[in-house]
Formats: C-alpha cells, sequence, structure tokens
C-alpha cells in the first residue's frame, strides 16, 4: 500500500512564492546588465556614463576588429571559391572536347570492325595498301586507349576541384555566420553607449567628443600641465605642415600627410575610406596611399613591420593600445598621432599617452 500512497502536493505560496519572485527578478536584472543598458542605475553621474560609454566603445572595438579580420577571411574564401568553380568549368570544356574526339573514334571502329584482319587482307585489292590501314588503325587503338586515360584523369581532377569548392563554400559561410554575430555585437554595444550618451546633457556630449572618447578623462586631467592637443584639421593649420616632425621615409611621408588630410573625416566602423574610418581603416587606406599593402585589423597590423620601441618612435610608425590590440592610430611626432577615436570623435590628432600603450611597429 505504501507504494500506492500519493505524494502530499505543496501550493506555491509563503516562502516558495517569494523564493521565485526573487529568482526571476534577479534573473531580469542580470539579463539588464549583460544588455549593458542601465535600467537598473538610471542615477549614474556624468563621469560613470562617460566610463561606461569608453568601455562599451573599447568593447566595440575589438568586435570591429573581428568583424573586419573576419571579413578579410571570408573575402579571400569567395575570391578563392570564385578562381575553384572557374578551374572546374574549364576543365569541364576540355573534358567535353575530349569526350566527343572519343565517342568519334569508337563509332570509326564500330562501322569498320566485325571482319578479322587476315581474311581483310585477303579480300583487299591492294594487300600493300591495307598492311598501312592496318598499322594505322594499330596507332588510333594506342590513341583511343591514352584518350581514355586523359578523360579518366580529368574526371579525377574534377571531383578534387569540387571537393575543395565545398570545403571552401563551407569556410565561407562560417565567415558569413561571424561576421554577422560580430555586427550584431557592435550595434548593441553602439546602441548602448548612444543610450548612455543620450542621459548627459549637449555640454556634457560635447565635452565627451572633445575629449575624445575612451581614454579623455586621463587627457583631460593632464591637459594643464601638457596643453591641449589640436583636435581638426582647422586647429592643425590649412595644410596640417605647422610644427611637423619630418618623417624618415617618402612613404611614411605620404602616409602621415594622407593622415592630415583626413582630419575631421567621421569614424565609421568597418569603414576604410574614402570619407570615413575605424582606426585600422585609416592606417591601412594611410598606407595604401603611399603604395604599401598593410593587412586590414589592428592584430595583424602590429606584425607588419619591424617591432619598435616607444622611445624609438618616429613619424608613421604605427602605435598600438590596449593588451588585446584593438585600437591603433599613426604617430606624427612630438608625442601625437594621428587616429579614428570612436563614433564620437572624428578622426583626429590625440597624445600617445591618452591610452594603455601596447607596441609600436615601422612599416617602412
Amino acid at each position: 500500500m505504501a507504494a500506492h500512497r500519493r505524494t502530499r502536493q505543496r501550493s506555491i505560496g509563503g516562502n516558495t512564492a517569494r523564493t521565485a519572485v526573487t529568482i526571476a527578478l534577479a534573473g531580469a536584472a542580470t539579463a539588464t546588465a549583460f544588455d549593458g543598458v542601465g535600467h537598473a542605475d538610471p542615477q549614474l553621474s556624468p563621469t560613470q556614463v562617460k566610463a561606461k560609454v569608453d568601455t562599451l566603445y573599447k568593447e566595440a572595438e575589438v568586435a570591429t576588429e573581428k568583424y573586419n579580420g573576419a571579413e578579410e577571411k571570408a573575402k579571400t574564401a569567395e575570391k578563392h571559391l570564385r578562381t575553384l568553380r572557374d578551374e572546374a568549368a574549364r576543365k569541364e570544356d576540355r573534358l567535353n572536347s575530349a569526350r566527343e574526339a572519343l565517342g568519334s573514334m569508337a563509332a570509326a571502329q564500330y562501322r569498320s570492325g566485325g571482319i578479322d584482319p587476315a581474311v581483310q587482307l585477303e579480300l583487299s585489292d591492294d594487300p600493300d595498301r591495307y598492311l598501312d590501314g592496318a598499322a594505322f588503325a594499330e596507332r588510333v587503338g594506342t590513341r583511343q586507349s591514352a584518350a581514355v586515360a586523359g578523360v579518366r584523369k580529368q574526371l579525377r581532377e574534377i571531383e578534387q576541384l569540387r571537393g575543395a569548392a565545398h570545403v571552401e563554400l563551407t569556410s565561407l559561410k562560417a565567415r558569413q555566420a561571424e561576421l554577422k554575430r560580430q555586427k550584431k555585437t557592435i550595434t548593441g554595444k553602439l546602441e548602448a553607449a548612444r543610450g548612455l550618451l543620450s542621459r548627459l546633457t549637449p555640454a556634457e556630449r560635447t565635452q565627451y567628443a572633445e575629449q575624445g572618447g575612451a581614454g579623455g578623462q586621463q587627457r583631460a586631467s593632464r591637459s594643464s600641465t601638457r596643453g591641449p592637443a589640436p583636435a581638426t584639421a582647422a586647429e592643425a593649420g590649412p595644410s596640417g605642415s605647422s610644427g611637423r616632425t619630418a618623417a624618415p621615409t617618402s612613404r611614411a611621408a605620404e602616409a602621415v600627410a594622407f593622415a592630415y588630410a583626413k582630419l575631421g573625416s567621421p569614424y565609421v566602423w568597418g569603414a576604410t575610406g574614402p570619407n570615413a574610418f575605424d582606426c585600422s581603416g585609416l592606417t591601412q587606406a594611410a598606407y595604401r596611399s603611399a603604395g604599401v599593402s598593410l593587412p586590414r585589423t589592428t592584430y595583424a597590423q602590429i606584425n607588419a613591420g619591424q617591432r619598435v620601441s616607444r622611445s624609438e618612435l618616429q613619424p608613421g610608425d604605427l602605435v598600438f593600445f590596449y593588451s588585446g590590440i584593438s585600437h591603433v592610430g599613426i604617430y606624427v611626432g612630438d608625442g601625437q598621432m594621428i587616429h579614428a577615436p570612436n563614433p564620437s570623435a572624428p578622426v583626429r590628432l590625440a597624445p600617445i599617452d591618452q591610452m594603455p600603450f601596447a607596441g609600436a611597429t615601422r612599416v617602412v
């Protein structure tokens, strides 16, 4: 009888209900915090808002570099896939021609076949001519065997190309999925940053933009001793030539000149010019204008030249920031760089000690 005893069912009430509500509220709070939008902390001070926005911009920039890397690999995979498909199509055309030739040989053999060669020799009005023809037929047979072998070889090559194309297509789809994930991350971070910035007064937002976003608080605290760095092309002078340190090579000079010419251009994630840039897009475009090809991402660009120490910096060197190598600028001398900071600030001049220095590379 004990085995059939019904278990007592407890109603959801009292402590149980309170526990469920607590868990639900905790989950909602966690989800809100994960989204990065501060519904749970509406009383943030302007300084706290700016700090959170800085963090979101840095996280978005990390995702942007991952996006740029996935995009570069997707383009490579797409190009390789087109090459494989084109090569397979050419081989299929040659295969079709070989099959037609083989079919013609088989038809000719069928029409002349079925009679013993000795009988054909006896019946022939011109034995000498027949013997010449028989020798020709043997040569045709040899060529036919070679043609069959050639067709088989072409079939194997086409199957190998199709297999390689399938692998490349799988890779391309994986890269495209990665692009989609990173794009979602970037747009989410940027939307959260915009939401936080909307809490600031117009004057506070202007001040934040003038400080250059991430690292701006450090820069502002040092401004009394260092003096503010020019933020736009107008502040740097029409040509940007006033007080510039000469670059060591002509290509470095061209890259620096390009960067000066782009002061004031907007930051757009994933952009490489000609009128908008992200950080690695700006440095890539600057050196492209000088005839030098750089990789697309910060973590690839840092390995694209000779590493130099901070004390050895010269105009044209690429300077990198943060432990994940997620930001880059182009050094222009006197402790200054030109970089594309974030969506709140255009391409501008800034001190290299504005952000945690991670390393530098001399491209040419």
